[in-house]
């Protein structure tokens, strides 16, 4: 997964969907549409000018899509665009619902989805459209994403199959650190840079605020990857979730990396002397954010933080002006270099993709309306509302000039974002991340957006990942099931850490997880992720 870029109106949640195009018979939703006819005028599709309608598939367990016309922003998408979206519910699961259309042979017109293996098999078994043909004729989408980000994307066939959400050429990034400010004003406001000076504030709160996490990893104790970044120059999370640590032009094992181990070492440490969550493991995201909320966490460190200290700080300073939560600069070992410490990550490519499927009647009808979203116009609705409601005008940048009601109707204005970051498909990260400052310069005294000024740090501290994407096997494969046994032998071996009760228990467990890798094929796999590694250092001309 990977996230909006700024203030309020680029929360961070990214969605999987399905787009299928509805014939005569009645919509998902409801509608009842004729079928689909492409507008040949200059041999362009134009929107406003030929109905589409299209059915939506969101191939994840979470993603609900709000209804479609009853929100202002998809409303005037309705009537003056003449597009309707049906969509298709996961019910929860995603998996077995895609599985089953596969095998059945119904595909909805467009899935959006994670990129990698099921967007492959879906192209073997011939049933993608490729994009390429579209790529001249609808500008938007060649005119923001790099050329990197576009090749990356093409299959082996060498063919342009995926749409992508959240694409920039800018960095991007969430995560890092927060801490409680009234807190740690209370104990002196002392330095918070590096892990020393962490473990001794951690100390100071769980002797002064006995009811108080000192130190949330959040949900899958994600915030102990956070602390891997800070531990060497130049180590992002990244290593860490792909299990696979470059040395040279090789990639290594993860469980015999000295860094991975000194970072399970400190996080070990902080977790048998309860400075740590107690249940980093087994919490869920609305446990954290309760804990967040009401201000039972002295510091927080997470791959999306933003998000948590924004939840914070509003639901905090409804009460009390001075309560909060301040966002940290990357906290780091005492030798390590700040300006090289990576908490948070981007690539090029985004997040997930869209996929228009050989169902769809009309896909270049599809692909128009994904190029009118990602543009300047389209990005412009779907976070801000039409022109004239919240807005009118634009800079010479294309941000949009806000007018007081977006700031008066701040409740509104986050219920209808929730509403419409469910269809955010073709999110524009290089676009809205160019406006940004000229955005939040004109929100008044008190009413910034924390997210965004927190962004200004996370930004900094954002490494380009570019070049380690598509490095996971197909699940079928023999290096996919190789992936598997290796995924559970560190899954296990994470959670064994955290009770360990020395530092040499952890080496001890490390170095039986390095073995029992290496029986299950990790040779093996480290060689086909070196592969695809030096091959996308080829595709992005930085070899």
């Amino acid at each position: 997964m990977k996230f909006r870029n700024g203030w309020s109106v680029m929360l961070v949640i990214t969605f999987g969907m399905v787009i299928t195009i509805a014939g005569c018979e009645k919509g998902m939703d409801g509608e009842v549409e004729k079928p689909n006819q492409p507008n040949v005028s200059e041999g362009k599709f134009t929107l406003g000018e030929t109905p589409l309608a299209f059915s939506f598939y969101g191939s994840y367990d979470w993603y609900t899509m709000q209804p479609w016309g009853e929100d202002i922003a998809s409303k005037w998408i309705k009537e003056n665009k003449k597009v309707i979206v049906n969509n298709i519910p996961s019910g929860g699961a995603a998996a077995q619902k895609f599985n089953t259309m596969i095998a059945s042979g119904e595909l909805p017109d467009v899935i959006f989805t994670e990129r990698g293996a099921d967007v492959e098999r879906l192209r073997k078994a011939g049933k993608l459209v490729p994009l390429d043909p579209y790529l001249d004729k609808y500008p938007n989408l060649k005119k923001w994403a790099s050329p990197a980000a576009i090749s990356m994307l093409k299959s082996e066939d060498g063919k342009l199959y995926q749409f992508p959400n959240w694409y920039t050429k800018l960095p991007t990034g969430n995560g890092g650190y927060i801490v409680n400010k009234k807190i740690h004003k209370e104990l002196g406001s002392p330095a918070l840079e590096t892990f020393d000076d962490l473990y001794a504030f951690l100390k100071q709160v769980k002797d002064k605020y006995p009811n108080v996490i000192p130190f949330e990893v959040t949900i899958a104790a994600q915030g102990i990857d956070v602390l891997y970044s800070g531990f060497a120059n130049d180590h992002p999370t990244q290593f860490v979730s792909q299990l696979a640590v470059p040395q040279g032009d090789k990639l290594t094992s993860v469980f015999a990396d000295p860094v991975y181990k000194e970072t399970m070492q400190f996080a070990s440490r902080l977790y048998r002397e309860k400075l740590m969550t107690q249940d980093a493991l087994t919490q869920t995201l609305d446990q954290v954010r309760e804990k967040v909320t009401t201000g039972r966490v002295a510091v927080a460190a997470a791959f999306n933080v933003t998000d948590l200290g924004k939840r914070g700080t509003v639901a905090l300073q409804g009460k009390d002006p001075e309560a909060g939560y301040a966002i940290l600069r990357p906290l780091h070992k005492k030798d390590v270099n700040e300006n090289k410490v990576w908490p948070t990550q981007y690539d090029v490519l985004g997040w997930n993709v869209n996929l228009i499927t050989t169902s769809a009647k009309n896909p270049e009808g599809i692909f128009a309306y994904l190029d009118w979203l990602t543009s300047e116009e389209g990005q412009r609705v779907i976070n801000f509302g039409p022109e004239g409601t919240y807005w009118q005008g634009t800079d010479d940048l294309g941000a949009p000039k806000l007018g007081k009601a977006y700031f008066d109707q701040s409740t509104e204005i986050a219920r209808l974002l929730g509403i419409w970051d469910t269809f955010t498909w073709a999110g524009n990260s290089t676009f809205l991340g160019e406006i940004n400052d000229r955005v939040m310069k004109q929100f008044p005294p008190g009413k910034d957006d924390w997210a965004a000024g927190a962004q200004s740090v996370t930004r900094k501290s954002s490494f380009n990942v570019t070049e380690f994407i598509n490095l996971e096997p197909a699940p079928d494969s023999e290096e996919g099931i190789i992936a598997q046994r290796i995924g559970d032998i560190y899954t296990e071996a994470r959670a064994k850490i955290l009770y360990a009760k020395t530092d040499e228990e952890v080496s001890g467990i490390l170095e039986k997880a390095g073995k029992d890798a290496n029986q299950a094929g990790y040779d093996k796999l480290l060689k086909f992720k070196t592969d695809r590694w030096q091959a996308n250092l080829k595709k992005i001309g930085a070899k």
